[in-house]
């Protein structure tokens, strides 16, 4: 089902034009003012925009250069009370697909959407998504190897074939799951994932097949599973090689017949399921230390995805820096507009044990302890501040031996001192008997940089 964002401050006019939409047979959106509108691009991703020109906060030529930084093919079409030659030139000029007065007929409507939607499915048909749009579903594709997995991910996404992704923890692939979703013919089916790893091992059977009542102990009434709730859609498994051997064998029955009984149940049900699989392990090892069927993994693996450790694609960092910054800013109460060189030196140089999701988390909390409207080197964990710096660098050849001694033996006392006093919450005198120093030397050691840093 197509879908069509329709904006116009004018809660009537928004009213009955979202009906003559769906009449239409299309899902309507509604914004009922500019920033909304531009918001909704993002998160709704429609196929056509519908805007009238003057709204508050942000006009139709806003919405309209919105629409298309996020998708240049996205068909836009405007309408206004006050029409006039400049303003229809200008439109035109920012690639609108039409021009129109606001208030016309159904019938015109109905032409100029259908117009905008052979024009749109076209467009789908013939080109991919530029790296732009790809961002906008939360994935950064700015290095090479990030934009061919983008393009594989797209064409995975048409093909209709299952998909097996492996990557390390953190790396995003519930998120490439996502968005092989949201490109495909089933992008309005339900997306239902399911952690293998968060479920009992007890629980896990019921919870994909579902039961009858009267099953087991509890099962007071019927409850359907992940399977039945996946129908028509794409049921996600996250660390398929967590799942036990038996029900794996189970899940290929399954996807070789498209039926399935309930626990407990003797009832067959058909089921129309696509599936994405993922494992953080090598796909040959857990074949090999049996975490995974040969004869499943066949039948997951039509397409497969690897999605490379941040450490390998550090070209996005800055990328994803700045989207997390844009992501967190709504609720944090400073606006932060970017990060110092020092602190983002510090990021790119960090080889993020925990990838993506790492990133995420120290950008969030960067944020929330600055104190300036930008990120600083400050600003930054502990564990990362700490992090060895090349003695290559240019501020460091120009120092003398004793100096450069001074200031990396230093640094590792602060990281030493500071490591301890966490691991005693703060306390001086415990921290001086692990040492094996006096209270007076760990005092020295912290009123040399480390004020900042005290954990009591």
């Amino acid at each position: 089902m197509y879908k069509i964002l329709l904006a116009d401050n004018e809660y009537k006019t928004l009213k009955w034009r979202s009906q003559i939409i769906k009449n239409l047979g299309y899902k309507c959106v509604t914004a009922h003012n500019g920033k909304e509108a531009i918001d909704l691009i993002n998160d709704e991703q429609p196929h056509v925009v519908l805007t009238d020109i003057k709204m508050p906060h942000k006009n139709g030529f806003d919405i309209l250069k919105a629409a298309k930084n996020w998708d240049p093919n996205i068909p836009v079409i405007l309408y206004t009370k006050f029409g006039s030659v400049d303003s229809a030139v200008k439109a035109m000029k920012l690639g609108a697909q039409d021009y129109i007065q606001k208030f016309v007929s159904a019938e015109i409507i109905k032409k100029v959407l259908n117009e905008a939607i052979k024009c749109q499915k076209t467009n789908l048909e013939n080109k991919l998504p530029s790296v732009k749009k790809i961002k906008l579903n939360n994935m950064i594709a700015k290095s090479k190897v990030m934009q061919e997995i983008a393009k594989r991910v797209y064409k995975a996404a048409k093909s209709g074939a299952n998909v097996f992704i492996y990557g390390e923890s953190g790396t995003g692939k519930e998120l490439i799951a996502k968005n092989i979703h949201a490109f495909s013919n089933r992008s309005n089916q339900p997306f239902i994932p399911l952690d293998c790893v968060a479920l009992p091992k007890t629980l896990i059977e019921s919870e994909i097949f579902g039961y009858e009542k009267g099953a087991f102990t509890g099962a007071v009434n019927a409850k359907p599973g992940y399977l039945e709730l996946a129908d028509g859609g794409i049921l996600f498994l996250d660390e398929i090689t967590e799942l036990d051997i038996n029900l794996q064998a189970k899940f290929l029955r399954v996807f070789q017949e498209h039926q399935f009984r309930r626990v407990g149940g003797t009832k067959i049900i058909d089921v129309n399921v696509r599936l994405i699989s993922a494992s953080n392990i090598i796909p040959a090892k857990a074949i090999q230390e049996n975490k995974i069927r040969q004869d499943l993994y066949y039948r997951l693996n039509v397409v497969p995805i690897t999605l490379p450790p941040l450490r390998d694609r550090k070209e996005d960092i800055p990328h994803l820096i700045q989207h997390f910054i844009e992501l967190f800013n709504p609720s944090n109460s400073i606006k932060i507009n970017g990060i110092s060189n020092d602190a983002l030196k510090y990021l790119i140089k960090y080889n993020w044990p925990g990838n993506v999701r790492e990133l995420q988390n120290v950008v969030e909390q960067a944020m929330s302890l600055s104190e300036n409207d930008t990120i600083c080197l400050e600003d930054l964990p502990a564990n990362i501040r700490d992090n060895d710096i090349s003695f290559e660098e240019e501020s460091n050849l120009g120092m003398n031996y004793k100096d450069i001694k001074e200031k990396y033996l230093n640094q590792i006392y602060n990281k030493y001192i500071n490591g301890l006093l966490k691991l005693n919450n703060g306390n001086i005198s415990k921290v001086a008997r692990k040492a094996g120093v006096s209270r007076l030397t760990v005092y020295r050691i912290l009123n040399n940089n480390v004020k900042k840093n005290l954990y009591y």
